[in-house]
């Protein structure tokens, strides 16, 4: 499974036309990713055939957050799920660099029954292990990770380790710098069976966005 991270209709269909299996719905993908407009999830809904996972972030920065933000949080979720999503993505810490427990559990909540992808603050915790067996007991069905490094070709044997680790109880995607040219390494090195990429169309070489999706797609699939 290629999960596509896009920000526009546009990428979400040249993403599906290239062999997505699933996308990632954001906004300001220059901060990270945060909380899309209904109308925006609405349309992708409409329009693809592959399933919408949406990022519920209030904010650029930091992944701990206050009272007030947890509760917007939580309202955001049912927006989004009333909006179409198959799926929410977030992610909530505490200052000393564990998984929030209590905001989880009330994000978790909020977004049932949809199924919840624990996003990259898992990669600032301090103990990426003792987080992951945070959200398995959690009821967590997936986990976007980098393995704590900034890429997730140099985090791939923690990536490794969390596979193992999670065996059946969750998917461990890999993300962080998931390119054309590392793809198959990152597979070969971490036995992740999804990995998560934002794929751009380059405007110095001309390829299309749909046909950068296609190419990363290929050399998965192939490994």
């Amino acid at each position: 499974m290629f999960e596509s991270c896009v920000d526009s209709l546009e990428a979400a269909l040249a993403s599906e036309h290239g062999g997505a299996g699933r996308i990632e719905l954001c906004a300001s993908l220059d901060v990270g990713g945060l909380t899309p407009n209904a109308a925006l999830i609405e349309r992708c809904v409409a329009q693809l055939r592959i399933p919408t996972f949406v990022m519920v972030r209030p904010r650029a920065g930091d992944f701990v957050y206050s009272a007030d933000e947890a509760r917007a949080m939580s309202r955001d979720i049912r927006t989004v799920a009333r909006a179409g999503a198959h799926g929410i993505v977030f992610g909530a810490l505490t200052p000393d660099g564990t998984v929030d427990r209590e905001v989880t559990r009330r994000l978790i909540d909020a977004a049932r029954p949809l199924p919840v992808t624990f996003h990259r603050a898992m990669d600032v915790t301090r103990d990426p292990i003792e987080a992951l067996d945070v959200v398995i007991d959690f009821g967590v069905q997936r986990v976007l990770t980098s393995g704590g490094a900034s890429t997730a070709l140099e985090g791939a044997d923690t990536i490794a380790t969390l596979v193992k680790r999670a065996a059946d109880s969750l998917t461990v995607i890999a993300g962080g710098n998931v390119r054309v040219e590392n793809v198959a390494e990152i597979v070969r090195r971490t036995g992740v069976r999804e990995v998560h990429a934002w794929v751009a169309k380059s405007e110095e070489s001309g390829v299309a966005q749909t046909e950068a999706v296609a190419a990363l797609v290929s050399r998965f699939k192939r490994t």
